[in-house]
């Protein structure tokens, strides 16, 4: 009777790849469960977040058994921020300029005067000017905002967008700068809170912005990537390469995956390396436009001073 009162906790070897190169072992780890229905992906996401490491790659799990012993934890405290003396502001968009590509083979902006300084004369008084500019270009250009109409007939326009999914929203970065692959995987996001949060991905990419390079071998997440930061509930998804989804990938699953779940992309973000981890508030905000899924956006984001 003793026995079966006793916690559950299960005793494994595990054998973990980094991205970037290298790994780590662990003999007799131990880790608290409810019950002795784990599997290996569980179990591995599960160290993974405890031991909150980043750029994981292969995971193997050795050796594995249940045993009867109380559980080592209890819940942990949560720190409060106090002493904050105003907000701090990160601009995360590229500038639009007359000529800029950020497609291949998409047109650049024509950015012109539809009311000149000097036409003005003719409207107001002697000393008044005013200049009235005209823009035409495409909607995917510089860093820009994808609702669910872009990918769906029937999805969220721009205009149908609530605030609330686009304004102050908790934020954390996944950095994966310098890993060897292009394809960023689910393993990264797993240390990851991504619940409510915009999760913004650095694979430092930008820094080919306005290249050659920029349009060619781009990181990309991978669908198991969509799927699982979909399952925890992430508010929205941003990164600061060429395209969310690979390219040659017809199907663009990541686009369908998230949009599907109305959780807004933001793509071509740049400055992300001067961002913390976490603790910080993330907005990107497009024009209010009826019928149209995509349209470019002021990202930034908003540190918490100390």
């Amino acid at each position: 009777m003793l026995g079966q009162s006793m916690d559950k906790r299960v005793v494994f070897d595990f054998e973990i790849d980094f991205l970037n190169g290298g790994g780590v072992q662990g003999q007799g780890f131990r880790l608290d469960v409810d019950s002795e229905e784990i599997d290996d992906r569980d179990l591995g996401d599960a160290v993974v977040r405890d031991l909150r490491l980043l750029m994981v790659g292969e995971v193997r799990i050795l050796n594995k058994q249940i045993i009867q012993e109380r559980h080592k934890r209890g819940s942990r405290p949560v720190a409060d921020a106090n002493g904050s003396v105003g907000p701090l502001y990160v601009d995360l968009s590229h500038t639009v300029y007359e000529g800029l590509v950020t497609l291949k083979g998409f047109p650049a902006p024509i950015i012109c005067d539809f009311l000149s300084r000097e036409d003005s004369r003719k409207i107001y008084d002697a000393d008044t000017r005013f200049q009235i500019g005209r823009i035409d270009m495409v909607a995917n250009t510089g860093t820009y905002l994808d609702s669910p109409f872009h990918r769906f007939e029937h999805g969220k326009d721009l205009s149908e967008l609530e605030l609330a999914s686009l304004v102050g929203l908790d934020a954390v970065v996944a950095r994966v700068t310098g890993q060897a692959r292009r394809a960023v995987s689910r393993e990264v996001f797993l240390p990851l809170d991504v619940r409510g949060k915009a999760v913004l991905v650095e694979t430092g990419w930008s820094r080919h912005w306005a290249t050659e390079q920029y349009f060619e071998g781009h990181s990309f997440l991978t669908r198991d990537a969509a799927e699982y930061l979909r399952a925890e509930g992430a508010a929205l998804v941003g990164i600061d390469s060429y395209n969310i989804d690979d390219t040659t990938d017809g199907a663009r699953p990541v686009h369908t995956i998230l949009l599907g779940a109305e959780i807004p992309i933001v793509e071509h973000m740049c400055q992300l390396e001067r961002l913390p981890a976490s603790g910080f508030s993330f907005t990107a905000v497009p024009v209010k436009v009826k019928g149209m899924g995509t349209f470019p956006v002021r990202a930034f984001a908003t540190l918490r001073s100390a």
